[in-house]
């Protein structure tokens, strides 16, 4: 091999022993990789950029704007009610996910997918107490396999399709790979099931573990004409809260204390809740739910631009020992208390009721300007803005939604690319305003898009330097003339360049390779290009392998180990499933 390919190999592997054994940003280490790449010679700066030109992390960064107009709507929380209900086991919750995860993406682009159910996932972990790190690679994973399912399920295997009709002037049928991809899917979510224990980390936060939390004392309305009148408390989603329960009911004047979970909502209740901030700014996002006090409607602008702050009362504040009502709060600071919190006090009564006293934290709504008005004043002891507390936009629900469809049918139909259909949708909810330009901004996570498109630069110094060629080789060599070993090689070394370069180059990468040894053996290419499919397609022990298992490696809150942990026993359930079928579905 010449000096650049070792010097890549080194440069490789270097890499992979930073992102084992340390917690270096991804996107630093793979874009400091491709600058030193670079400035060696070894890829041009059209190569090493290419990936920022690709379509798909153009896409991934359409939907990311796609997904913050599903959020900011409430469609989020609508996708995680009606797909997710409310398991009462941690296995019953990945049941629930990766079956119809695995479904949905047999038909379409897994990226989406994973891309419209990251953060209702993360919502639905934290509202069911269950760590999220449990449940985010299973959702890549159950993408993944659900892929291998059709011919459309992954854009690896419409690439490797493309090049056999390509090389043999004959393709394969929608459903030729279910015979394979069904027992696959179905190996790799029984593994998960199973061993979800030892594959998956539990990487709770240690500010989940606090034992004395601030409690907010907060009071709500049942909206009459609100989807939840008639539903019983658990049916409502008020049963199990994050961090906080529902403490009684005030209905007709009349309390009613220790509120059964079969109690039905009737339009007009007054609940008051007692729980930490998280479950305090849920409250205020559930359709059905309306704040108690009315002050929050005489604020100017819509809700949906203002947020939710902690805000807490210094002994100078001029209102300190009058009520908030007495004291106008709204008027003096153009923002509403929503709830209180007293040092572990149950407060009762009415928010405009309740006398504050130095030290009291409020959890008041406001419009942009209020921080920074007052960060200053002598009024607070300290003023912090409650990140994606955002009121969201119920009326838009319904119009977010029909975009997401739009965009899934457009693409599947064939209509759009699924590059013109994301950016089709990602402008439309910013047009009809399901989302503002500056949260669609806020709402891309680069980190990401730069290490996905920073791997392509590093596969291109791969393939430059002949370094991909020189390894395919020598490990088909080592599997001599028997097509059932030669078979297992091509998949190896399909399976190790994927971890690597990604799937679509390395599918590309080793096609021609897979063809020239089923001439040499007189055997058919057909069995090859299938092992390639699924060796591309089924990746899971690197986060970069797949770009869903590079979505879900920050909202996971995962280490680099914890792919190998996980990923290595499901590239080897699924590895033995495929390479047994393969040469059973199609004969040499």
């Amino acid at each position: 091999m010449p000096i650049e390919a070792w010097f890549t190999a080194a440069l490789i592997l270097g890499m992979l022993v930073v992102l084992s054994l340390s917690r270096a940003a991804p996107d630093l280490v793979f874009v400091g990789g491709v600058v030193l790449l670079l400035l060696t010679g070894i890829i041009s700066p059209a190569q090493a950029f290419s990936g920022f030109a690709n379509q798909g992390v153009i896409t991934v960064g359409a939907l990311y704007v796609v997904v913050a107009g599903l959020r900011e709507t409430g469609g989020i929380q609508w996708i995680g009610h009606r797909l997710l209900g409310r398991p009462r086991s941690l296995r019953r919750a990945q049941l629930r996910l990766t079956a119809p995860v695995a479904f949905i993406s047999a038909f379409l682009n897994n990226t989406p997918v994973v891309g419209m159910l990251i953060p209702a996932v993360a919502d639905w972990a934290r509202k069911l107490r269950f760590p999220v790190s449990r449940l985010m690679m299973p959702l890549s994973f159950a993408a993944i396999l659900g892929g291998t399912i059709t011919v459309i399920g992954t854009s690896t295997n419409l690439v490797v399709n493309g090049l056999l009709i390509e090389r043999t002037g004959a393709g394969l049928n929608l459903f030729d790979v279910a015979w394979v991809g069904v027992p696959v899917t179905l190996a790799g979510l029984a593994l998960m099931l199973l061993g979800n224990r030892w594959l998956f980390p539990d990487r709770r936060p240690a500010i989940g573990e606090i034992d004395d939390p601030r409690e907010y004392t907060l009071e709500m309305l049942v909206d009459p004409k609100g989807p939840l009148v008639g539903r019983s408390i658990e049916e409502a989603g008020l049963r199990n809260l994050p961090g906080g329960f529902l403490m009684e009911i005030d209905r007709d004047g009349t309390l009613l204390p220790a509120v059964s979970p079969q109690e039905r909502l009737r339009g007009g209740d007054r609940l008051i809740f007692v729980g930490v901030v998280d479950s305090m700014v849920d409250l205020q996002k559930m359709r059905g739910l309306t704040p108690a006090t009315h002050q929050v409607f005489k604020l100017d602008g819509h809700r949906a631009d203002r947020a939710l702050l902690e805000v807490v009362v210094s002994d100078t504040c001029p209102i300190v020992g009058e009520t908030v009502r007495d004291g106008r709060f709204r008027n003096r600071y153009n923002a509403v208390v929503i709830a209180v919190a007293r040092n572990g006090e149950r407060l009762r009564g009415k928010i405009g009721e309740i006398r504050l006293r130095p030290g009291d934290t409020l959890l008041v709504e406001a419009g942009p300007a209020f921080l920074a008005q007052n960060r200053n004043r002598r009024d607070f002891f300290l003023i912090s803005q409650i990140d994606g507390s955002a009121t969201p936009r119920h009326e838009r629900g319904l119009l977010a939604l029909g975009i997401l469809a739009a965009m899934v049918a457009s693409a599947t139909a064939g209509l759009l690319s699924m590059l013109e259909a994301a950016l089709a949708a990602a402008a439309l909810m910013v047009v009809t305003r399901c989302v503002t330009l500056e949260t669609a901004r806020s709402s891309i996570d680069w980190p990401v898009l730069f290490t996905i498109a920073a791997a392509f630069g590093v596969g291109a110094a791969m393939e430059t330097t002949g370094l991909a060629q020189t390894l395919a080789h020598a490990l088909t060599g080592l599997a001599g003339p028997h097509p059932w070993a030669q078979l297992a090689m091509i998949y190896l070394a399909t399976a190790v360049f994927t971890a690597l370069i990604t799937n679509n180059a390395a599918a590309v990468l080793m096609f021609p390779i897979a063809f020239a040894v089923a001439g040499d053996l007189g055997a058919s290419p057909l069995p090859f290009a299938i092992a390639i499919m699924f060796a591309a397609s089924a990746s899971f022990a690197t986060p970069f392998g797949y770009q869903t298992n590079l979505m879900v490696y920050g909202p996971g809150g995962y280490h680099f180990t914890d792919y190998l942990r996980a990923g290595i026993p499901m590239n080897l359930a699924t590895a033995a499933v495929a390479l047994t079928l393969i040469p059973l579905v199609w004969s040499w």
